[in-house]
Protein backbone atom coordinates (compact mmCIF):
# COMPACT_ATOMS: atom_id res chain seq x y z
CA UNK A 1 0.00 0.00 0.00
CA UNK A 2 2.87 2.61 1.04
CA UNK A 3 4.46 2.11 -2.74
CA UNK A 4 1.08 2.46 -4.70
CA UNK A 5 0.93 5.76 -2.14
CA UNK A 6 4.42 6.46 -3.53
CA UNK A 7 3.38 5.69 -6.54
CA UNK A 8 0.95 8.63 -7.23
CA UNK A 9 3.08 10.96 -5.35
CA UNK A 10 5.42 10.87 -7.95
CA UNK A 11 2.84 11.36 -10.37
CA UNK A 12 1.22 14.30 -8.48
CA UNK A 13 4.89 15.80 -8.77
CA UNK A 14 5.34 14.80 -12.83
CA UNK A 15 1.90 16.00 -13.32
CA UNK A 16 2.58 19.78 -11.39
CA UNK A 17 6.29 19.75 -12.61
CA UNK A 18 5.12 19.79 -16.72
CA UNK A 19 1.63 21.54 -16.08
CA UNK A 20 3.06 24.02 -19.16
CA UNK A 21 3.26 21.46 -21.36
CA UNK A 22 1.17 21.10 -24.53
CA UNK A 23 0.25 17.88 -24.18
CA UNK A 24 1.12 15.38 -20.88
CA UNK A 25 1.41 11.64 -21.72
CA UNK A 26 0.92 8.90 -18.65
CA UNK A 27 0.70 5.16 -19.01
CA UNK A 28 -1.46 4.15 -16.08
CA UNK A 29 -2.70 0.97 -14.93
CA UNK A 30 -5.73 0.09 -13.24
CA UNK A 31 -4.70 0.47 -9.68
CA UNK A 32 -3.09 3.80 -10.67
CA UNK A 33 -6.55 4.90 -11.96
CA UNK A 34 -8.55 4.01 -9.12
CA UNK A 35 -5.52 5.61 -6.48
CA UNK A 36 -5.05 8.77 -8.92
CA UNK A 37 -9.29 8.89 -8.63
CA UNK A 38 -9.21 8.79 -4.68
CA UNK A 39 -7.07 11.15 -4.19
CA UNK A 40 -8.12 14.32 -6.43
CA UNK A 41 -11.66 13.42 -8.18
CA UNK A 42 -14.13 15.59 -7.91
CA UNK A 43 -16.08 11.87 -5.73
CA UNK A 44 -13.38 11.88 -3.30
CA UNK A 45 -13.40 15.58 -2.42
CA UNK A 46 -17.10 15.26 -1.78
CA UNK A 47 -16.79 11.88 0.02
CA UNK A 48 -14.26 13.76 2.51
CA UNK A 49 -16.51 16.32 3.34
CA UNK A 50 -19.37 14.30 3.69
CA UNK A 51 -17.50 12.14 5.87
CA UNK A 52 -16.40 15.69 7.63
CA UNK A 53 -19.62 17.02 8.14
CA UNK A 54 -20.90 13.47 9.51
CA UNK A 55 -17.93 13.98 12.12
CA UNK A 56 -18.50 17.45 13.39
CA UNK A 57 -22.28 16.57 13.66
CA UNK A 58 -20.85 13.32 16.08
CA UNK A 59 -18.69 16.05 17.96
CA UNK A 60 -21.55 18.00 18.41
CA UNK A 61 -23.45 15.50 19.94
CA UNK A 62 -20.72 14.76 22.19
CA UNK A 63 -19.95 18.27 23.35
CA UNK A 64 -23.65 18.86 23.94
CA UNK A 65 -23.45 16.37 27.24
CA UNK A 66 -20.51 18.30 28.52
CA UNK A 67 -21.02 21.57 30.61
CA UNK A 68 -21.19 24.59 28.61
CA UNK A 69 -20.24 27.43 29.83
CA UNK A 70 -21.85 30.91 28.94
CA UNK A 71 -21.69 34.76 29.01
CA UNK A 72 -24.78 36.75 28.47
CA UNK A 73 -24.36 40.79 29.05
CA UNK A 74 -26.05 43.84 27.94
CA UNK A 75 -23.25 46.62 28.09
CA UNK A 76 -25.40 49.69 27.52
CA UNK A 77 -29.27 50.00 27.80
CA UNK A 78 -29.80 53.70 27.38
CA UNK A 79 -33.49 54.43 28.01
CA UNK A 80 -35.44 57.88 27.85
CA UNK A 81 -39.11 58.05 27.81
CA UNK A 82 -41.85 59.99 29.49
CA UNK A 83 -44.49 58.03 32.76
CA UNK A 84 -47.79 59.09 33.81
CA UNK A 85 -47.23 59.71 36.94
CA UNK A 86 -49.75 61.41 40.26
CA UNK A 87 -48.25 64.18 41.44
CA UNK A 88 -49.09 64.20 45.16
CA UNK A 89 -47.91 68.23 45.29
CA UNK A 90 -50.49 69.76 42.74
CA UNK A 91 -53.06 66.38 43.19
CA UNK A 92 -52.49 65.44 39.28
CA UNK A 93 -51.97 63.44 36.92
CA UNK A 94 -49.01 64.70 34.39
CA UNK A 95 -46.36 63.01 31.96
CA UNK A 96 -42.56 63.17 33.78
CA UNK A 97 -39.62 61.86 31.70
CA UNK A 98 -37.48 59.54 32.92
CA UNK A 99 -33.78 58.69 31.91
CA UNK A 100 -31.78 55.72 32.66
CA UNK A 101 -28.75 53.44 32.29
CA UNK A 102 -28.90 49.62 32.53
CA UNK A 103 -26.30 47.13 32.59
CA UNK A 104 -26.41 43.72 33.19
CA UNK A 105 -23.93 40.92 33.58
CA UNK A 106 -24.26 37.57 33.95
CA UNK A 107 -22.26 33.98 34.03
CA UNK A 108 -24.09 30.54 33.45
CA UNK A 109 -22.79 26.82 33.87
CA UNK A 110 -25.08 24.48 32.53
CA UNK A 111 -24.90 20.63 32.40
CA UNK A 112 -27.26 18.27 30.26
CA UNK A 113 -28.54 15.29 32.49
CA UNK A 114 -27.97 11.80 30.29
CA UNK A 115 -29.65 10.03 32.83
CA UNK A 116 -33.36 11.45 33.62
CA UNK A 117 -33.03 13.72 30.38
CA UNK A 118 -33.00 16.73 32.60
CA UNK A 119 -30.91 20.39 33.07
CA UNK A 120 -28.62 21.51 36.14
CA UNK A 121 -27.64 24.90 35.36
CA UNK A 122 -25.29 27.33 38.03
CA UNK A 123 -25.84 31.19 37.65
CA UNK A 124 -24.22 34.31 38.71
CA UNK A 125 -25.37 37.51 37.48
CA UNK A 126 -24.93 41.33 38.31
CA UNK A 127 -27.17 44.40 37.34
CA UNK A 128 -26.39 48.01 37.60
CA UNK A 129 -29.07 50.66 37.34
CA UNK A 130 -28.14 54.59 37.04
CA UNK A 131 -30.87 57.32 36.94
CA UNK A 132 -29.46 59.92 34.75
CA UNK A 133 -32.48 62.56 35.98
CA UNK A 134 -33.28 63.99 38.92
CA UNK A 135 -30.83 62.61 41.59
CA UNK A 136 -29.27 60.21 39.31
CA UNK A 137 -29.19 57.55 42.24
CA UNK A 138 -27.59 54.43 41.46
CA UNK A 139 -28.94 51.25 42.37
CA UNK A 140 -26.96 47.29 41.93
CA UNK A 141 -28.37 44.25 42.01
CA UNK A 142 -26.07 40.71 42.33
CA UNK A 143 -27.29 36.95 42.61
CA UNK A 144 -23.59 35.73 43.69
CA UNK A 145 -24.40 32.30 42.54
CA UNK A 146 -27.83 30.60 42.06
CA UNK A 147 -28.43 26.56 41.25
CA UNK A 148 -30.96 24.84 39.76
CA UNK A 149 -32.81 21.99 38.23
CA UNK A 150 -35.45 21.57 35.33
CA UNK A 151 -36.94 18.42 34.76
CA UNK A 152 -40.27 17.04 32.28
CA UNK A 153 -41.54 14.19 34.01
CA UNK A 154 -43.35 12.55 31.21
CA UNK A 155 -40.90 9.74 30.61
CA UNK A 156 -39.38 10.68 27.39
CA UNK A 157 -35.80 11.31 27.80
CA UNK A 158 -34.15 12.49 24.67
CA UNK A 159 -31.17 12.19 25.46
CA UNK A 160 -30.98 8.71 26.04
CA UNK A 161 -32.12 8.55 22.41
CA UNK A 162 -29.63 10.60 21.30
CA UNK A 163 -27.00 8.26 23.01
CA UNK A 164 -28.24 5.06 21.27
CA UNK A 165 -28.56 7.12 17.87
CA UNK A 166 -25.70 9.45 17.27
CA UNK A 167 -23.05 6.89 17.74
CA UNK A 168 -24.51 4.53 15.22
CA UNK A 169 -24.64 7.50 12.91
CA UNK A 170 -21.21 8.01 13.21
CA UNK A 171 -19.99 4.81 12.93
CA UNK A 172 -22.41 4.36 9.66
CA UNK A 173 -20.69 7.68 8.42
CA UNK A 174 -17.39 5.59 8.50
CA UNK A 175 -18.72 2.74 6.77
CA UNK A 176 -20.60 5.35 4.35
CA UNK A 177 -16.90 6.43 3.18
CA UNK A 178 -15.07 3.39 2.91
CA UNK A 179 -18.12 1.86 1.03
CA UNK A 180 -17.69 5.56 -1.33
CA UNK A 181 -14.23 4.39 -2.12
CA UNK A 182 -15.07 1.40 -3.36
CA UNK A 183 -17.90 2.95 -5.12
CA UNK A 184 -15.31 5.33 -6.61
CA UNK A 185 -12.96 2.26 -7.61
CA UNK A 186 -16.32 1.09 -9.74
CA UNK A 187 -16.73 4.66 -11.43
CA UNK A 188 -12.48 4.58 -12.24
CA UNK A 189 -12.76 0.75 -13.58
CA UNK A 190 -15.87 1.52 -15.85
CA UNK A 191 -13.72 4.37 -17.50
CA UNK A 192 -10.59 3.02 -17.32
CA UNK A 193 -12.10 0.19 -19.19
CA UNK A 194 -14.13 2.55 -21.49
CA UNK A 195 -10.70 4.09 -22.68
CA UNK A 196 -9.10 0.54 -23.45
CA UNK A 197 -11.84 -0.38 -25.87
CA UNK A 198 -12.08 2.80 -27.44
CA UNK A 199 -7.83 2.12 -27.75
CA UNK A 200 -8.51 -1.22 -28.68
CA UNK A 201 -10.95 -0.16 -31.48
CA UNK A 202 -8.90 2.22 -32.83
CA UNK A 203 -6.28 -0.21 -32.90
CA UNK A 204 -8.44 -2.53 -34.60
CA UNK A 205 -9.38 -0.23 -37.07
CA UNK A 206 -5.85 0.89 -38.11
CA UNK A 207 -5.40 -2.86 -38.42
CA UNK A 208 -8.46 -3.20 -40.59
CA UNK A 209 -7.77 -0.14 -42.61
CA UNK A 210 -4.02 -1.31 -43.19
CA UNK A 211 -5.22 -4.85 -44.06
CA UNK A 212 -7.70 -3.14 -46.37
CA UNK A 213 -6.04 -1.12 -48.40
CA UNK A 214 -3.42 -4.26 -48.74
CA UNK A 215 -6.42 -6.53 -50.04
CA UNK A 216 -7.34 -3.85 -52.15
CA UNK A 217 -4.06 -3.32 -54.09
CA UNK A 218 -3.95 -7.01 -54.57
CA UNK A 219 -7.22 -7.33 -55.51
CA UNK A 220 -6.62 -5.35 -58.23
CA UNK A 221 -3.24 -6.33 -59.41
CA UNK A 222 -4.74 -10.22 -59.75
CA UNK A 223 -8.14 -8.62 -61.06
CA UNK A 224 -5.83 -7.53 -63.77
CA UNK A 225 -4.55 -11.12 -64.49
CA UNK A 226 -8.06 -12.72 -63.74
CA UNK A 227 -8.13 -14.76 -60.53
CA UNK A 228 -10.05 -12.44 -58.77
CA UNK A 229 -13.94 -11.61 -60.26
CA UNK A 230 -15.12 -7.41 -60.56
CA UNK A 231 -17.72 -8.88 -57.77
CA UNK A 232 -14.78 -9.72 -55.45
CA UNK A 233 -13.19 -6.93 -56.19
CA UNK A 234 -15.56 -4.22 -55.37
CA UNK A 235 -16.21 -6.33 -52.39
CA UNK A 236 -12.32 -5.34 -51.11
CA UNK A 237 -13.32 -1.92 -52.12
CA UNK A 238 -16.42 -1.70 -50.11
CA UNK A 239 -13.82 -2.73 -47.46
CA UNK A 240 -11.48 -0.24 -47.78
CA UNK A 241 -14.11 2.31 -47.84
CA UNK A 242 -15.74 1.12 -44.60
CA UNK A 243 -12.47 0.63 -42.75
CA UNK A 244 -11.74 4.50 -42.95
CA UNK A 245 -14.91 5.15 -42.06
CA UNK A 246 -14.82 2.81 -39.23
CA UNK A 247 -11.21 4.42 -38.23
CA UNK A 248 -13.10 7.70 -38.44
CA UNK A 249 -15.43 6.78 -35.70
CA UNK A 250 -12.78 5.19 -33.51
CA UNK A 251 -11.18 8.42 -33.20
CA UNK A 252 -13.59 10.26 -31.79
CA UNK A 253 -14.85 7.61 -29.77
CA UNK A 254 -10.69 7.45 -28.07
CA UNK A 255 -11.43 11.08 -27.77
CA UNK A 256 -14.95 11.09 -25.99
CA UNK A 257 -13.47 8.18 -23.35
CA UNK A 258 -10.18 9.99 -23.15
CA UNK A 259 -11.93 13.60 -22.29
CA UNK A 260 -14.53 11.17 -19.75
CA UNK A 261 -11.56 9.86 -18.04
CA UNK A 262 -9.47 13.17 -18.09
CA UNK A 263 -12.37 14.92 -16.56
CA UNK A 264 -13.23 12.08 -14.00
CA UNK A 265 -9.77 12.22 -12.42
CA UNK A 266 -9.28 16.10 -12.72
CA UNK A 267 -6.60 16.04 -15.23
CA UNK A 268 -6.34 18.63 -17.45
CA UNK A 269 -7.72 18.05 -20.97
CA UNK A 270 -4.31 18.13 -22.98
CA UNK A 271 -3.22 15.30 -20.71
CA UNK A 272 -2.98 11.90 -23.02
CA UNK A 273 -3.87 8.62 -21.30
CA UNK A 274 -2.38 4.89 -22.09
CA UNK A 275 -3.76 2.26 -20.11
CA UNK A 276 -1.57 -0.79 -18.84
CA UNK A 277 -4.30 -3.54 -19.69
CA UNK A 278 -4.12 -6.32 -16.61
CA UNK A 279 -2.72 -8.85 -17.86
CA UNK A 280 -3.48 -10.93 -14.56
CA UNK A 281 -6.38 -11.61 -12.44
CA UNK A 282 -6.33 -12.91 -8.62
CA UNK A 283 -6.69 -16.46 -8.04
CA UNK A 284 -9.76 -16.14 -5.55
CA UNK A 285 -13.18 -17.74 -4.89
CA UNK A 286 -15.43 -16.17 -2.79
CA UNK A 287 -17.50 -18.15 -0.38
CA UNK A 288 -21.72 -17.01 -0.56
CA UNK A 289 -21.76 -17.42 3.24
CA UNK A 290 -18.52 -15.67 4.21
CA UNK A 291 -19.59 -12.74 2.17
CA UNK A 292 -23.12 -12.85 3.92
CA UNK A 293 -21.69 -12.32 7.23
CA UNK A 294 -18.66 -9.94 6.30
CA UNK A 295 -21.50 -7.78 4.77
CA UNK A 296 -24.01 -7.97 7.90
CA UNK A 297 -21.09 -6.47 9.90
CA UNK A 298 -19.35 -3.85 7.81
CA UNK A 299 -21.63 -2.47 5.44
CA UNK A 300 -23.79 0.64 5.99
CA UNK A 301 -27.07 -0.22 5.02
CA UNK A 302 -27.53 -3.10 7.90
CA UNK A 303 -26.35 -0.14 10.63
CA UNK A 304 -28.43 2.18 8.68
CA UNK A 305 -31.64 -0.51 9.14
CA UNK A 306 -31.08 -0.46 12.56
CA UNK A 307 -30.64 3.43 12.83
CA UNK A 308 -34.43 3.24 11.06
CA UNK A 309 -35.37 1.56 13.86
CA UNK A 310 -34.20 2.75 16.52
CA UNK A 311 -35.58 6.04 15.20
CA UNK A 312 -38.88 4.50 14.75
CA UNK A 313 -38.61 3.58 18.11
CA UNK A 314 -37.82 6.80 19.88
CA UNK A 315 -40.90 8.37 17.07
CA UNK A 316 -43.20 5.71 19.35
CA UNK A 317 -41.98 6.94 22.71
CA UNK A 318 -41.88 10.74 22.17
CA UNK A 319 -45.23 10.26 21.13
CA UNK A 320 -46.69 7.62 23.83
CA UNK A 321 -45.32 10.29 26.54
CA UNK A 322 -47.79 13.31 24.78
CA UNK A 323 -50.53 10.77 25.33
CA UNK A 324 -50.80 11.18 29.40
CA UNK A 325 -49.91 13.74 32.21
CA UNK A 326 -47.29 16.05 31.07
CA UNK A 327 -45.46 17.42 34.11
CA UNK A 328 -42.35 19.37 34.63
CA UNK A 329 -40.43 20.48 37.73
CA UNK A 330 -38.60 23.60 38.30
CA UNK A 331 -36.50 24.17 41.37
CA UNK A 332 -33.75 27.15 42.13
CA UNK A 333 -32.01 27.98 45.18
CA UNK A 334 -29.77 31.12 45.19
CA UNK A 335 -28.49 34.31 47.21
CA UNK A 336 -28.91 38.00 45.82
CA UNK A 337 -28.22 41.55 47.36
CA UNK A 338 -29.34 44.94 46.58
CA UNK A 339 -27.56 48.08 47.57
CA UNK A 340 -26.75 51.52 46.57
CA UNK A 341 -23.06 51.59 46.67
CA UNK A 342 -21.22 48.49 44.33
CA UNK A 343 -18.87 48.03 47.72
CA UNK A 344 -21.64 46.41 49.85
CA UNK A 345 -23.69 44.53 46.76
CA UNK A 346 -22.30 41.43 47.89
CA UNK A 347 -22.34 41.95 51.38
CA UNK A 348 -24.76 39.64 53.53
CA UNK A 349 -26.71 38.31 50.71
CA UNK A 350 -30.27 37.20 51.43
CA UNK A 351 -31.96 34.02 50.11
CA UNK A 352 -34.27 33.06 47.13
CA UNK A 353 -35.83 30.19 46.62
CA UNK A 354 -38.23 29.20 43.82
CA UNK A 355 -40.37 26.09 42.60
CA UNK A 356 -42.78 25.49 40.03
CA UNK A 357 -44.50 22.55 39.13
CA UNK A 358 -46.25 22.72 35.60
CA UNK A 359 -49.08 20.05 34.75
CA UNK A 360 -50.46 19.77 31.25
CA UNK A 361 -53.79 17.18 31.41
CA UNK A 362 -55.67 16.44 28.35
CA UNK A 363 -59.62 17.02 28.72
CA UNK A 364 -60.87 17.28 25.31
CA UNK A 365 -58.36 16.79 22.40
CA UNK A 366 -60.98 14.74 19.88
CA UNK A 367 -57.85 11.59 19.34
CA UNK A 368 -55.04 14.13 18.34
CA UNK A 369 -52.96 12.74 20.88
CA UNK A 370 -54.09 9.18 20.57
CA UNK A 371 -54.09 9.33 16.78
CA UNK A 372 -50.34 10.64 16.80
CA UNK A 373 -49.74 7.59 18.91
CA UNK A 374 -51.42 4.94 16.46
CA UNK A 375 -49.25 6.90 13.62
CA UNK A 376 -45.83 6.13 15.20
CA UNK A 377 -46.89 2.67 16.00
CA UNK A 378 -48.26 1.98 12.43
CA UNK A 379 -45.36 3.64 11.20
CA UNK A 380 -42.36 1.72 12.86
CA UNK A 381 -44.42 -1.71 11.89
CA UNK A 382 -44.14 -0.68 8.29
CA UNK A 383 -40.36 0.28 8.88
CA UNK A 384 -39.80 -3.15 10.32
CA UNK A 385 -41.70 -5.20 7.62
CA UNK A 386 -39.54 -3.26 5.29
CA UNK A 387 -36.26 -3.37 6.96
CA UNK A 388 -36.95 -7.54 7.18
CA UNK A 389 -37.57 -7.25 3.31
CA UNK A 390 -34.18 -5.11 2.44
CA UNK A 391 -32.22 -7.52 4.70
CA UNK A 392 -33.15 -10.76 2.64
CA UNK A 393 -32.89 -8.36 -0.40
CA UNK A 394 -29.45 -7.89 0.71
CA UNK A 395 -28.17 -11.20 1.26
CA UNK A 396 -29.60 -12.46 -2.38
CA UNK A 397 -27.55 -9.57 -3.85
CA UNK A 398 -24.82 -10.82 -2.34
CA UNK A 399 -25.13 -14.10 -2.78
CA UNK A 400 -25.53 -13.24 -6.31
CA UNK A 401 -22.98 -11.27 -6.56
CA UNK A 402 -20.45 -13.52 -5.48
CA UNK A 403 -21.56 -16.52 -7.71
CA UNK A 404 -21.58 -14.44 -10.79
CA UNK A 405 -17.64 -13.05 -9.34
CA UNK A 406 -17.04 -16.60 -9.19
CA UNK A 407 -18.04 -17.85 -12.55
CA UNK A 408 -16.34 -14.56 -14.33
CA UNK A 409 -12.70 -15.59 -13.30
CA UNK A 410 -13.00 -18.75 -16.18
CA UNK A 411 -14.81 -16.41 -18.90
CA UNK A 412 -11.65 -13.85 -18.61
CA UNK A 413 -9.64 -17.43 -18.92
CA UNK A 414 -11.53 -18.58 -21.39
CA UNK A 415 -11.99 -14.82 -23.57
CA UNK A 416 -8.52 -14.55 -23.40
CA UNK A 417 -7.60 -18.04 -25.06
CA UNK A 418 -10.35 -17.29 -27.64
CA UNK A 419 -8.34 -14.23 -28.65
CA UNK A 420 -5.78 -15.76 -28.62
CA UNK A 421 -6.66 -18.63 -31.30
CA UNK A 422 -8.89 -16.31 -33.01
CA UNK A 423 -5.84 -14.02 -33.66
CA UNK A 424 -3.61 -16.93 -35.07
CA UNK A 425 -6.81 -17.76 -37.44
CA UNK A 426 -6.41 -14.82 -38.89
CA UNK A 427 -2.98 -14.96 -39.14
CA UNK A 428 -3.21 -17.71 -40.77
CA UNK A 429 -6.32 -16.89 -43.13
CA UNK A 430 -4.70 -13.91 -43.80
CA UNK A 431 -1.64 -16.06 -45.36
CA UNK A 432 -3.83 -18.70 -47.42
CA UNK A 433 -5.08 -15.77 -48.99
CA UNK A 434 -2.22 -13.98 -49.97
CA UNK A 435 -1.49 -17.07 -51.69
CA UNK A 436 -4.61 -17.79 -53.29
CA UNK A 437 -6.31 -20.93 -50.97
CA UNK A 438 -8.83 -18.67 -49.22
CA UNK A 439 -11.59 -16.27 -51.05
CA UNK A 440 -12.58 -12.67 -49.55
CA UNK A 441 -15.51 -13.67 -47.72
CA UNK A 442 -13.73 -16.11 -45.67
CA UNK A 443 -10.78 -13.79 -44.87
CA UNK A 444 -13.60 -10.77 -43.65
CA UNK A 445 -15.32 -13.68 -41.41
CA UNK A 446 -11.83 -14.09 -40.06
CA UNK A 447 -11.26 -10.95 -39.67
CA UNK A 448 -14.00 -10.09 -37.65
CA UNK A 449 -13.46 -13.40 -35.84
CA UNK A 450 -10.61 -11.80 -34.39
CA UNK A 451 -12.37 -8.25 -33.99
CA UNK A 452 -14.85 -9.65 -31.82
CA UNK A 453 -12.80 -11.56 -29.73
CA UNK A 454 -10.48 -9.28 -28.59
CA UNK A 455 -13.80 -6.77 -27.51
CA UNK A 456 -15.21 -9.89 -25.99
CA UNK A 457 -11.87 -10.31 -23.64
CA UNK A 458 -11.83 -6.78 -22.45
CA UNK A 459 -15.60 -6.99 -21.92
CA UNK A 460 -15.22 -10.17 -19.73
CA UNK A 461 -12.14 -8.28 -17.85
CA UNK A 462 -14.37 -5.31 -17.41
CA UNK A 463 -16.66 -7.38 -15.94
CA UNK A 464 -14.26 -9.41 -13.48
CA UNK A 465 -12.99 -6.40 -12.05
CA UNK A 466 -16.62 -4.44 -11.79
CA UNK A 467 -17.45 -7.80 -9.64
CA UNK A 468 -14.50 -7.38 -7.80
CA UNK A 469 -15.24 -4.34 -6.09
CA UNK A 470 -18.92 -4.54 -5.92
CA UNK A 471 -17.99 -7.46 -3.64
CA UNK A 472 -15.93 -5.08 -1.61
CA UNK A 473 -18.20 -2.96 -2.09
CA UNK A 474 -21.03 -5.20 -0.30
CA UNK A 475 -18.75 -6.14 2.25
CA UNK A 476 -16.35 -3.36 2.86
CA UNK A 477 -13.81 -6.63 2.91
CA UNK A 478 -10.97 -7.65 0.84
CA UNK A 479 -10.82 -11.15 0.09
CA UNK A 480 -7.84 -11.00 -1.22
CA UNK A 481 -5.86 -9.57 1.62
CA UNK A 482 -8.34 -11.67 4.01
CA UNK A 483 -8.95 -8.38 5.72
CA UNK A 484 -11.66 -5.76 6.58
CA UNK A 485 -11.37 -2.53 4.62
CA UNK A 486 -9.62 0.53 6.77
CA UNK A 487 -9.41 4.00 6.44
CA UNK A 488 -7.14 6.74 8.15
CA UNK A 489 -9.96 8.91 9.66
CA UNK A 490 -8.03 10.80 11.56
CA UNK A 491 -5.68 11.78 8.79
CA UNK A 492 -8.69 12.67 7.01
CA UNK A 493 -9.73 15.08 9.29
CA UNK A 494 -6.59 16.86 9.72
CA UNK A 495 -6.20 17.40 6.24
Amino acid sequence: MKSKYLHVTILFFFLSFFSEAQEQHLKLSLDDVIELASQQSLDAFRNENMFRASYWEYRYFKADRLPSLSLDATPLDFNRYRSREYNFQTNEEEYVQREYLNSDFGLALNQNVALTGGSLFLRSDLGIVKNLGDGQKDSYQSTPISIGYRQDLNGYNRLKWQAKIEPLKYEKAKKVFIESREELAIKANQRFFSLVSAEINLSIAENNKASADTLYKIGRGRFQVGTVTQDELLNLQLSQLKAEQALNTTKLELLRAQADLNSFLGLDKNTKISCIVPSEIPKLEVQAGDAISEALANNPEILDQKQRLLQEDQRVAQAKSETGLNTSIFASYGLDQSSNEFENVYDNPGKSQRVRLGVSVPIIDWGRRKGRYQMAEYSREVVKATVRQARIDFEQEIAQTVMEFNLQGAQVRNAALADTVAQQGFEVTFQRFLIGKVDVINLNQARNDREQARKDYILALSAYWRYYYTIRRLTLFDFAQGAALTEEYEQILEN
